[in-house]
């Protein structure tokens, strides 16, 4: 705070020492002239010359235009124009006096402050005992003949009167205002040398009216006051289209996003713009940045006192509708200060312009925030905050592809068991909050340049990086396991949850994917055999080899379009007309032909190809849908549907789109769920099912009956139709039991308003059976094996005994009277005319 204070000091101590001296020579300037002055007749014409030479000396200082720069106002007059003419016609010392009294005269007038006013009258004397000197020493007056050598001594003198007064004004301006001697010298240049072209021409012209008659001289006074107000009014213009072009300049440089940035630029270029002492931006929030041309003095909560005490200048930083208010602009200066009509302008101008671009800096700022934020979630799990699946694949390729990855890269697969009876016990939040504590244990005890992943459910990866061998990563995993070994605080309760965990060092080809695969393998092994860590072994991997090498080829066969789809249709039981079909990807390998989805589904889910595959299999199926649509067949497709993929929030947009893509109603599409959905997983394929229901989209519960939880799964998943599952179908004839199942599942689905159908029937008995018991649909051999979509739609046109669309014959002829089971009801997709219940 003091050094501002001691660099106005010494400023003002500059500044008067510099004004002492000026007045201190026009002083001796002036006793000189009077010595001399003594010796001229100061009467009658002589009388009359003073009078003229005290009334020009006057006029000239008269007539100037003003400039602020901050808070002092300059004038800038005609002064040199009268003395040079003065010394024309009248002895050095006159002009000296004349001028000093004529401008004094006209000072006072005015009432400029004392200060000012004497250092006006000494410059003026100064001037015009410089310009005098010059003309003397150079040998005027010249013969009156010699016009040349005229207007050139006249030149001589007119150009050390400008010199002087730049030199005796300039540093006065810089010491007041603490603007740079350099900055006020170029400031205007231009404008300042076409004025002194004008000024010596005037002079010029002035003189050879002033040979032809004395008398004209009167013309003087009139002519310099219309050259005046021509000049005013073109530097006027020329001032403010400059202003405007700073305006402009300045807002422009508004148009950044960084509000650091744009709050310096404002305080910087504001106070060039209106020549202030200093600038001051106050936001709503509270944050102030200040400063002046030279950079920022203060940037932080309001309240901060300033060193500028004077006038203050506020403006709200408001839009021009007036909906928006972020703050508030001042200006300062050190004295009094009105802005002109067309500063305040600017100003508003400025202030809107700042107003826009401090919204838009918070707007990009904001919008970068919910970005980042984005990206996190993307690769991050919600509940956990670890890295997630996709962010595990990728990191570990760009790991495995990286030149400079040195040592080993292995991946630790762990599993937590029987967590499923945490959340069938105590409930999804103990479940969530163990999971929680996983996570934390697991981040704890990896070391730096580890990985931690959620890959879902109680899933757990640590991808460890430069192990120096293979052997390494056994005892990492130990220590990561250990790290769960102690008991679980859950409100309370202590809770024990035992891990498995398999290892696996990178492959030299398949990339993460196998890698994670496995990972996965060995867990599993670690699983079957009671241990707590496995390593992989290719020797005891439970898959073939070929389901090893094909494992590696998924990324071509997804880009290569290797994966088809074949359809089988569903069939009402009863009247044998084709209600649907189900559609069955297979892989139809350039080497290995097609190959059973049974030997690649479960390497696609884990290979993080699954949108993709899921994707390509769906489009195959909406095409075909279309397809048979277009041919007058409008039947549903039935597509399976991975768990996993119900774990992505983007699928039910995804299955919308394809949807649009190929102008389906939804209700053309079932998407058929497998019960093998945990109950753990529930909680986040809930929203999903639900969107995909709420859109039109029809959902069946495939193989139901198989699983313990089907009842509880039932309640929890808005489905409209139940498969029983082939298993079932196919020991219904044999086992009371199976029978009894098939029972159960038909009056559940009546009960619940559900379609049911049965999967695997292959025989007619079957058939007969099933829709005795009130089953309405079916699929399997005795109607079609899975075919082609070309090859189902020319089934669809040649139909059974001439009707098209049929698949099969009816069991019983168009108006016979059927005598069904008692309490067996129609219902559900194969409801048809033909049936006449007794």
């Amino acid at each position: 705070m003091t050094r501002p204070n001691a660099g106005e000091t010494e400023a003002e101590r500059r500044l008067t020492l510099h004004l002492g001296l000026v007045c201190v020579v026009a002083t001796a300037a002036a006793v000189v002239s009077l010595h001399r002055l003594t010796r001229l007749d100061l009467s009658g014409e002589d009388l009359a010359l003073s009078v003229s030479l005290i009334f020009m000396a006057a006029l000239g200082v008269t007539i100037k235009w003003r400039i602020r720069i901050r808070a002092t106002v300059h004038a800038i007059s005609w002064s040199e124009t009268a003395i040079i003419l003065s010394l024309a016609v009248a002895p050095t010392p006159l002009v000296v006096l004349t001028t000093g009294v004529g401008v004094a005269i006209a000072l006072v007038l005015i009432k400029l402050p004392p200060l000012k006013a004497a250092f006006g009258v000494a410059k003026s004397m100064l001037l015009a005992t410089g310009a005098g000197v010059t003309l003397h020493a150079a040998g005027w007056p010249p013969a009156p003949a010699d016009l040349t050598r005229v207007v050139g001594l006249i030149g001589l003198a007119y150009a050390v009167a400008v010199v002087l007064d730049e030199l005796l004004t300039l540093p006065v301006i810089a010491l007041a205002t603490g603007t740079g001697l350099a900055h006020l010298f170029r400031e205007d240049l231009g404008m300042r040398l076409t004025s002194m072209v004008a000024r010596f021409a005037l002079i010029v012209t002035t003189l050879f009216i002033l040979r032809a008659d004395p008398r004209l001289l009167l013309a003087v006074p009139p002519l310099v006051l219309s050259l005046h107000l021509l000049y005013s009014n073109r530097v006027k213009a020329r001032t403010e289209q400059q202003a405007w072009q700073r305006l402009a300049r300045t807002t422009d440089a508004l148009n950044v996003v960084d509000l650091d940035e744009v709050l310096t630029t404002a305080v910087t270029q504001a106070a060039e713009l209106f020549s202030a002492d200093e600038v001051e931006v106050e936001l709503r929030d509270g944050r102030t940045v200040r400063g002046g041309a030279g950079g920022i003095t203060h940037d932080g909560p309001a309240g901060e006192p300033t060193t500028v005490d004077g006038t203050v200048v506020p403006t709200p930083l408001e839009g021009h509708d007036r909906t928006a208010d972020v703050g508030v602009l001042r200006l300062r200066f050190r004295g009094p200060v009105r802005l002109s009509e067309r500063e305040q302008y600017t100003l508003r101008t400025f202030a809107s312009a700042l107003c826009t671009a401090v919204r838009n800096a918070r707007a990009y700022a904001e919008l970068a925030r919910i970005a980042d934020e984005h990206a996190y979630a993307a690769t991050h799990d919600a509940l956990t905050g670890l890295a997630n699946r996709r962010h595990l694949l990728d990191q570990g390729t760009e790991h495995l592809h990286a030149r400079h990855a040195d040592g080993v890269t292995a991946l630790v697969l762990i599993d937590l068991n029987h967590f499923k009876e945490v959340n069938d016990t105590l409930g999804h939040a103990a479940g969530d909050q163990v999971l929680v504590q996983v996570a934390e244990r697991l981040s704890a005890a990896a070391q730096e340049g580890d990985l931690v992943a959620r890959l879902g459910g109680d899933e757990f990866a640590v991808l460890l990086r430069g192990l120096p061998a293979p052997a390494v990563a056994a005892h990492r995993a130990e220590t990561l396991l250990a790290a769960l070994h102690e008991p679980f605080d859950l409100d309370g309760m202590r809770i024990s949850v035992e891990a498995s965990g398999g290892i696996a060092a990178a492959p030299a080809t398949g990339g993460v994917a196998e890698l994670l695969r496995r990972a996965d393998v060995a867990m599993y092994q670690a699983k079957r055999a009671g241990q707590r860590i496995s390593t992989y072994a290719p020797t005891r991997d439970t898959a073939d080899l070929g389901r090893l090498t094909l494992g590696g080829e998924l990324p071509r066969a997804v880009a290569d379009h290797e994966f088809t789809v074949n359809f089988q249709p569903i069939v009402d039981l009863g009247s044998g007309l084709v209600t649907g079909a189900e559609a069955l990807a297979r892989w139809r390998h350039p080497v290995h032909g097609v190959i059973d989805p049974l030997r690649f589904l479960e390497a696609v889910e884990r290979s993080g190809l699954l949108p993709a595959f899921a994707e390509a299999i769906l489009d195959q199926a909406l095409i075909a849908a279309r397809a048979w649509r277009d041919a007058g067949f409008d039947v549903p497709v039935a597509v399976n549907v991975s768990p996993r993929s119900l774990l992505d929030a983007r699928f039910p947009g995804s299955v919308l789109a394809r949807l649009r893509a190929h102008d389906l109603p939804p209700d053309r599409l079932v998407l058929e769920l497998t019960e093998t959905l945990t109950l753990s997983q529930l909680d986040v394929v809930d929203r999903v099912l639900t969107r995909l229901r709420d859109e039109g989209i029809r959902l069946a519960l495939d193989d139901f009956g198989t699983g313990y939880s089907s009842l509880s799964l039932l309640s929890r998943i808005p489905v409209h139709e139940l498969k029983i599952d082939r298993s079932f179908v196919t020991a219904m004839e044999s086992s009371a039991e199976a029978a009894a199942v098939i029972r159960s599942t038909l009056d559940l689905g009546r009960s619940l308003g559900l379609d049911v159908v049965a999967e695997g029937v292959e025989s007619e008995p079957q058939r007969r059976a099933l829709w005795e018991l009130g089953c309405t649909a079916g699929q399997g051999h005795l109607f079609a094996r899975p075919m082609p979509a070309g090859t189902l739609l020319t089934a669809f046109r040649r139909g059974s005994g001439g009707s098209p669309g049929a698949l099969a014959p009816p069991l019983h002829d168009t108006g016979a009277v059927i005598r069904l089971a008692p309490g067996r009801r129609q219902g559900g997709r194969g409801r048809t005319d033909r049936h006449l219940p007794a």
